[in-house]
């Protein structure tokens, strides 16, 4: 019995052989990449030095962690990041849902393959190349708005890039310029996925597009919705490093409305080098991220079971 075992679990390795050879690279950088620097955590409970190297530092328990909490700027990043990934999920999940039901109801599939790529393309662009973008529209003397628009009217220059008030509301914009289309096509994928039958019979009972939107696209939409939120949740107290740093040019005047835990702790360690503290930051990021998706989830299980993603 156990030779004849043995032999179909060896007969089922050999069928399936190659597939392994192919996902061996995968792994091999998966555990690479994610799994041998996780003794590096050791770093955020220690005072690192060349000296002694990751595991010889001296330990300071908890201290690394503190600046996180009780410094002059502790509440303004923490408010910055989750503040600004708020307004992210919500109004980049209307928004993309929105494009979304617009895109589906094109007609001809070349004129959607052609409105898939140009809203796509965005999310392509380098941040840096987006970052000069904003630069050319916000340039206190040779940008677009100054010169094209403010100057026509006889209107004064405005300095953007020391003014803080302006740039909630660009950050958010730029935001949603960049990143919509890739969820938009998340949801579009969903929507070409619904079976025609149930839009051709609610016509015929009379419901209007906004009904069958509302009755039919978003019903389906609805576990598309959820994990992509969760996820979102999940990086709640991460933030686009380039969006926060290199989009205002890293200007120190917008310091309270730009500054986010990943740029805060970026600028610690180029004027400090002090890698204990970038370290305890990224774990705790990790941490907090991990339980608000445990959360989440677990609120989403109460409500709807089969929507909760474990």
């Amino acid at each position: 019995m156990d030779v004849a075992v043995s032999k179909k679990k060896w007969v089922k390795i050999k069928k399936y052989f190659p597939f392994y050879l192919m996902m061996l690279p995968a792994v091999i950088y998966l555990i690479i990449n994610n799994y041998m620097p996780l003794s590096g955590i050791i770093l955020a409970f220690e005072e690192y030095s060349v000296k002694g190297g990751i595991y010889g530092s001296k330990l300071v328990g908890f201290d690394n962690f503190k600046y996180l909490l009780v410094t002059k700027d502790a509440w303004i990043i923490t408010r910055n990041t989750i503040l600004y990934n708020l307004a992210f999920i919500i109004l980049g999940t209307v928004f993309s849902i929105f494009i979304a039901v617009m895109l589906n109801e094109v007609p001809g599939k070349r004129m959607k393959k052609i409105y898939q790529t140009v809203t796509l393309y965005p999310y392509l662009i380098s941040i840096v190349v987006t970052a000069y973008l904003v630069n050319s529209f916000l340039s206190t003397e040779t940008g677009f708005i100054n010169k094209a628009i403010l100057g026509s009217f006889g209107v004064e220059n405005i300095s953007w890039y020391s003014e803080p008030k302006n740039w909630p509301v660009i950050i958010v914009v730029v935001y949603l310029w960049k990143n919509f289309g890739y969820h938009t096509i998340l949801y579009f994928s969903t929507l070409i996925g619904i079976d025609r039958g149930y839009y051709e019979a609610a016509a015929l009972d009379g419901a209007s597009r906004w009904q069958q939107t509302k009755y039919i696209s978003l019903p389906f939409l609805k576990p598309t919705i959820i994990t992509l939120t969760l996820l979102s949740i999940g990086r709640i107290f991460y933030s686009d490093f380039g969006l926060f740093y290199q989009v205002p040019m890293n200007s120190g005047a917008l310091y309270d409305v730009t500054q986010t835990i990943d740029t805060y702790v970026y600028r610690g360690l180029m004027q400090l080098g002090d890698i204990g503290m970038s370290t305890a930051a990224g774990l705790y990021q990790s941490v907090v991220g991990f339980v608000l998706v445990l959360g989440a989830n677990f609120a989403v299980k109460k409500i709807s079971a089969d929507d909760a993603l474990f």
